[in-house]
């Protein structure tokens, strides 16, 4: 097998738009110590300088090549109505603002045409993604406010259920979606706002791709067949992907791409249970792992993602698979794939393999961009 260069990965981001379907640098620049959302200036961090505290800076997204970022409008479980719908929309101002801040580097756009205009103008085309569908407040109302901030995808659950949807990560409540939550999907088609499958139980998987007229995405999630960790997608949900149109945005979370990984996840969850902590808390989880006198962690490299990646191209198609890193979401990432300028490793690890730079450059972005764009001519037809 013949090794490739790194220049080889970079020629092939230079000309062909990365799409990474997932970053919560907005959420961990709110979570800074001394943070004060009430300031106007991104919270004062100067994002041209290295910020060696996050995964993600200008100067690491450019050296990763990133053309296209879906920067995550996450809110925590633990807010809840009024509470969670304004975090939201602070989430978004947030996004517009860093934008406004920085626009040498940065543009907010709405859709797949105006992403690659700001990728052929050298600029990082920026959308949103909203993270955790209690942020409506079970209001469609607040949905379509949403789409005119420029959210043009929505996870339909976080780590905890919503009144018209089941989690991955929570009992099972409505058994997938009930009618509302059918009602959200069918909304979300007629606006053109991506459906994110992320988060949620195999049930709402399957319900969501029973109910919507318009590509799905899974912002990021990997294979459940190579990794058996409930954030993770079956391979039943996989196959339904090409008659549907969506995309599998693999995403390099140490413990949804390594067994030995997951197999830890799980004994901290007991842990974490015995002690009455609730596991389903990111910040709690974060805490407590800190101080939990388990296992050491187990390696985790490139070659991890790499399976994922290739079992989903294998059972959903070559056409149905992307990127979805997760960065400054997780505490750490695998080795090689460390912070934002990573993802050559990992394009240069799947040309050693043999993937030919068409397919690269699918699943680096066109295939994102094409079920973007899919969904807005189903939003269009609508109207």
């Amino acid at each position: 097998m013949r090794k490739s260069d790194d220049g080889r990965a970079r020629r092939l981001l230079g000309s062909t738009p990365l799409v990474d379907g997932h970053n919560d640098l907005p959420w961990a620049l709110r979570s800074l110590p001394g943070a004060d959302i009430a300031r106007a200036d991104g919270f004062g961090v100067d994002l041209t300088q290295p910020q060696p505290g996050l995964h993600t800076d200008l100067g690491r997204l450019r050296a990763g090549g990133v053309g296209v970022q879906f920067w995550s409008v996450y809110v925590p479980c633990r807010l809840t109505g009024d509470a969670a719908v304004a975090a939201v929309v602070q989430q978004a101002e947030l996004v517009h603002t860093l934008a406004e801040r920085y626009p040498e580097h940065l543009r907010v756009v709405c859709t797949a045409a105006e992403a690659r205009a700001a990728f052929a103008d050298g600029r990082i085309a920026s959308m949103l993604g909203a993270e955790g569908g209690h942020c409506i407040n079970s209001s469609l109302g607040v949905l379509r406010a949403l789409h005119r901030l420029g959210v043009r995808y929505m996870t339909l659950t976080h780590n905890e259920n919503v009144p018209w949807a089941d989690s991955a990560t929570d009992e099972p409540a409505v058994g997938g979606l009930n009618d509302f939550g059918r009602e959200v999907v069918a909304e979300m088609n007629r606006i053109g706002m991506l459906v994110d499958l992320s988060h949620v139980a195999a049930t709402t998987m399957r319900d969501a791709l029973d109910t919507s007229t318009a590509p799905v995405i899974f912002s990021h999630s990997s294979c459940r067949a190579v990794t058996d960790h409930p954030r993770n997608v079956p391979d039943d949900v996989l196959a339904r992907l090409a008659a549907n149109g969506g995309v599998c945005m693999v995403t390099f979370v140490p413990s949804f791409v390594s067994s030995a990984r997951a197999e830890r996840d799980a004994e901290l969850r007991e842990a974490m249970v015995a002690a009455g902590v609730d596991h389903r808390d990111v910040d709690a989880r974060q805490a407590f792992a800190g101080t939990w006198s388990g296992p050491a962690l187990p390696p985790v490299g490139v070659e991890d993602v790499v399976a994922h990646v290739e079992h989903a191209r294998e059972v959903a198609g070559i056409d149905h698979i992307g990127i979805g890193g997760d960065y400054d979401g997780v505490d750490a990432l695998p080795d090689g794939l460390e912070d934002v300028s990573g993802y050559p490793a990992l394009f240069e690890a799947l040309l050693d393999r043999g993937w030919s730079e068409r397919d690269c450059a699918k699943l680096a972005g066109e295939n994102a961009l094409r079920a973007l764009a899919d969904a807005e001519q189903v939003a269009a037809a609508s109207r």
